[in-house]
């Protein structure tokens, strides 16, 4: 990939990636770690585990994508997820500052038509075939 394609990508997702940097900073000063894995920098234990737990369903969470950023559990929890959250960053390349809005109104619609607000939001699904379904995230 070029570089430039590259910068438009940072650019694009950058809202998103910002809310992730946030929250996995705070994370840092509650005893969390980081690492940058590919295009990613993943945040994880302390704060960020914390606040994982705190969102619906958040203990069965293993980890949540925010642009370039990824909120992990545990370090295994990041391992174990990185193919499904990688998708998801490819998806926020894609769909940038409405990314967001466009995920939640799926679930919303999958919600509203008697599906799996969750499982079947097609951007879950994609997440889940590329990964061959084995987990949850």
């Amino acid at each position: 990939m070029s570089r430039i394609i590259f910068l438009i990508r940072i650019l694009w997702t950058s809202p998103n990636t910002l809310l992730g940097l946030l929250i996995g900073s705070v994370g840092l000063c509650f005893g969390g770690r980081a690492r940058l894995r590919g295009r990613a920098i993943e945040f994880y234990d302390g704060g960020t585990r914390w606040f994982l737990h705190r969102l619906p369903h958040g203990q069965f969470t293993l980890a949540l994508t925010l642009g370039h950023t990824i909120l992990g559990q545990t370090d295994a929890s990041l391992d174990i997820s990185r193919d499904h959250e990688t998708v998801h960053i490819r998806q926020y390349e894609r769909w940038g500052p409405f990314f967001l809005p466009a995920y939640f109104l799926s679930s919303l619609y999958m919600w509203f038509v008697g599906r799996r607000f969750y499982r079947d939001n097609p951007f879950e699904r994609e997440a889940y075939d590329a990964d061959g379904g084995e987990h949850d995230s």
